[in-house]
C-alpha cells in the first residue's frame, strides 16, 4: 500500500530541541498528516491487498541520562507561553540502545520522567452519517473488482441496528459511550494493577510503570470531559462510495457471510472533505479547538486507499491526524465501529468492535502528529514490510486483549499495545518489565530492519 507522501512542521518542538518532521499531505486547509493508518484486510481478498512499507531517519541530538534510559525530557504544559492555547505537551530526545542513535519526540500529557500530573483532555465524539450511491452488484475473484450498480445506503450511528447489533446494546454511538475507552475500569496486568481508568491510561501508565515508581498514582491522561456532538451528514458521491448490502457476496469465492449493510469510502476523497469543509466548520463554530480531541466516528464504514471498487485497495478503519497551517492547529482521530465481521483477524467473526478506536486513541497520545521517529522495524501486526515510528498499535494490529465487560453488559474489544521501550530498546520501562501491556513482545525489537 501506498500512502501519500507528507511532512508537518510542528512548532512546539522546535521550542525544546529541534523541528519535528513527519509527513504532508494537501488538504483545502492547507498541511494535513494523516499517517499512520490502522490497515485490516478482507476476510479471503487479502492476496490483494499491498503491504505497508513507511520508512524515516532520525536525527542525531546529544542526549542525557534519566530513569535508567539516556533520554531528556520537556514539558510544556497547555497555555504555556510557547504554546498558547494547546494540548498539554512534553518532548523527548532518547538514545535508542537497539541503533545507538538519538531520536526526538512529541507525547500528549506531562512528563512521566520529571513531572508526572494529570491531564484531562476535552473530547469530543462526532458521529458521521455516510450517505453512498453506488452498490456492490457482485464480486469477481478472480480479478477482485466489484460490479457496481445505481444504490442509495445510508449508515448512521446514532439510529438502532436491529441487524449487526442486539437489544438492548442497539445503538453505536451509546456502545461508544459507554466503552472502558471513555469509562474507567480496573486493568490489571500480568498481576500488576494499573488502575481503575480508561483503557488508554492504563496503558500509558504502563508504558513508563518503573519511571514513575512512587509518583505512579499522580500520572494520567484522560479523556475527559467525553461530549458527542450532532451527527455529521456526508453524501458520498458516486465515484468515491460503495455499499457492500448483499451478506452472501462473498460466500461462492472465500466461503463466509457478513453482516450487511457495509460501506467502503475513498480515503482520499474524505480526509480532503474532513479536513477542508468539516473541521473548519466546527472550529469556527466554537465546537472544537487546538486543545480538544475530535474524534470521527463512522459505523461498520471503511476507508478505501484508491479505488472503491478493489479489493485491493482495501481497508483503512481508522487513522489519527493533525491539520493546519503554518503551525498544526488541530489533532484528530477517526475510528470506525465495526459489527460486520468482514475483516479477518480478531475478533472475527462479530466484527471488530472497539478495538480501531484503543489503537487509535492510544496512537494520538504517543505520536500525536504521526512523526515520532524510532529505528526502523517491522515484519510484525500490520506492518509487512519497514517502519520507523512511534506508533503503539501497528506492531500488535490483529493482537487483542482479554475482553473487558462492562455495566452495560456489552464485551469490549481492546488492541495489544508495544510500549516506548520495544521501539527504542531494552531494558524495558514499562510494567512487568514488559515490551507490551499484554506481553506479547518478551524483547524490544530486535535490530533495525532494513528501510529499502
Amino acid at each position: 500500500m501506498k500512502l501519500i507522501p507528507c511532512r508537518i512542521v510542528a512548532s512546539l518542538v522546535a521550542m525544546a530541541f529541534a523541528t519535528i518532521v513527519g509527513a504532508q499531505s494537501t488538504s483545502l486547509q492547507g498541511s494535513t498528516n494523516r499517517l499512520p493508518i490502522t490497515i485490516r484486510l478482507p476476510r479471503g481478498g487479502g492476496e490483494f491487498v499491498k503491504p505497508l512499507k513507511l520508512t524515516a531517519a532520525a536525527p542525531a541530538l546529544s542526549p542525557s541520562n534519566h530513569g535508567g534510559i539516556n533520554i531528556s525530557t520537556q514539558n510544556f504544559p497547555p497555555g504555556s507561553v510557547q504554546l498558547g492555547n494547546t494540548l498539554p505537551f512534553w518532548t523527548f530526545n532518547v538514545k535508542g540502545s537497539r541503533d545507538n542513535d538519538n531520536h526526538l519526540g512529541v507525547m500528549v500529557g506531562t512528563d512521566p520522567f520529571r513531572n508526572p500530573g494529570t491531564s484531562r483532555i476535552p473530547t469530543y465524539i462526532v458521529p458521521l452519517v455516510f450517505t453512498t450511491h453506488s452498490v456492490a452488484a457482485a464480486y469477481n475473484p478472480t480479478t477482485g473488482y466489484y460490479t457496481t450498480a445505481p444504490g442509495e445506503t445510508t449508515i448512521d450511528p446514532t439510529k438502532t441496528d436491529q441487524t449487526c447489533l442486539s437489544k438492548p446494546n442497539n445503538v453505536p454511538v451509546r456502545l461508544i459511550q459507554q466503552s472502558p475507552i471513555v469509562n474507567p475500569a480496573p486493568f490489571v496486568f500480568g498481576g500488576t494493577n494499573v488502575g481503575d481508568t480508561q483503557y488508554v491510561d492504563a496503558f500509558q501508565r504502563a508504558n513508563f510503570w518503573s519511571v514513575l515508581g512512587e509518583r505512579g498514582n499522580e500520572y494520567h491522561v484522560l479523556l475527559s470531559p467525553v461530549i458527542t456532538l450532532p451527527p455529521v451528514y456526508i453524501d458520498v458521491p458516486a465515484t468515491a462510495g460503495l455499499a457492500l448490502t448483499d451478506p452472501t457476496l462473498f460466500e461462492a469465492a472465500y466461503g463466509f457471510t457478513y453482516c450487511a449493510p457495509m460501506l467502503l469510502i475513498d480515503l482520499n476523497w474524505f480526509d480532503s472533505y474532513l479536513n477542508g469543509t468539516v473541521t473548519p466548520k466546527l472550529q469556527q463554530e466554537g465546537v472544537i479547538a487546538a486543545n480538544d480531541f475530535p474524534i470521527f466516528l463512522s459505523y461498520n464504514s471503511a476507508f478505501s486507499i484508491g479505488d472503491v471498487t478493489f479489493i485491493g485497495d482495501c481497508c483503512a478503519i481508522g487513522y489519527h491526524g493533525s491539520t493546519g497551517t503554518p503551525i498544526i492547529d488541530q489533532t484528530y482521530g477517526v475510528v470506525d465501529f465495526d459489527t460486520t465481521g468482514w475483516f479477518s483477524g480478531p475478533p472475527a467473526p462479530i466484527g471488530l468492535g472497539t478495538s480501531t478506536m484503543s489503537h487509535e486513541v492510544a496512537e494520538w497520545m504517543n505520536d500525536p502528529f504521526g512523526s515520532n521517529e524510532t529505528a526502523p522495524w517491522g515484519g510484525t501486526g500490520q506492518v509487512a514490510g519497514c517502519q520507523a515510528n512511534l506508533e503503539v498499535g501497528d506492531p500488535l494490529s490483529g493482537t487483542d486483549m482479554p475482553t473487558v465487560t462492562m455495566p452495560n453488559g456489552y464485551t469490549y474489544s481492546l488492541q495489544e499495545l508495544a510500549f516506548f521501550s520495544w521501539f527504542f530498546g531494552a531494558p524495558s520501562i514499562g510494567v512487568n518489565g514488559w515490551f507490551s501491556n499484554n506481553n506479547t513482545f518478551t524483547t524490544d525489537a530486535g535490530p533495525n530492519c532494513p528501510t529499502s
